[in-house]
């Protein structure tokens, strides 16, 4: 009798569709969309926000690949290790990003209660609203980036930007 709460065993997972590839005009417009969205936002913001939607995604790819770039950009390991339960660790962020980190998550988890107003009015009160806007469209792209490494069975630690 097998145990229903032991982990699953490891097996190779069946390549999937390469979207990249196969769909490269949407590709195309993600990536233009997503440079679009983090013009003129902090890069350490873009990576906070990235890595926090990741995390509540289940996105190990993008979780890996954020944490890696954060980590490059100069971002603490202290930091990146309370991301996860930034509310009880904000001391550690600016009021700016905890209200980043806040709409990242309102908008991450939006079929739980939609972005409740005390969310976006706290997000307006720290960002100018083309900012405000932009920040809204880098949460959307992050989100459409860990569904389709997700949805396409991407492997965490495997970086292919670069032979993009």
């Amino acid at each position: 009798m097998t145990n229903p709460t032991a982990p699953a065993a490891t097996t190779a997972k069946t390549p999937r569709v390469n979207f990249a590839k196969t769909a490269p005009k949407a590709f195309k417009a993600l990536i233009a969309f997503d440079s679009a969205a983090r013009e003129g936002l902090d890069p350490a913001l873009v990576e906070l926000v990235q890595i926090r939607a990741s995390q509540l995604n289940g996105c190990a790819y993008c979780l890996h690949m954020h944490t890696s770039d954060a980590r490059k950009a100069g971002e603490s390991e202290e930091r990146l290790h309370m991301v996860a339960v930034w509310k009880d660790a904000a001391h550690f962020f600016t009021a700016k990003e905890q209200a980043a980190l806040a709409l990242a998550e309102a908008v991450t988890l939006i079929g739980q209660g939609g972005v409740p107003d005390a969310v976006y009015e706290r997000a307006a009160a720290h960002f100018a609203e083309e900012e405000l806007a932009r920040l809204l469209a880098l949460i959307f792209t992050i989100n459409t980036w860990n569904r389709i490494a997700l949805s396409t069975a991407k492997v965490p630690g495997t970086d292919e930007r670069a032979a993009g």
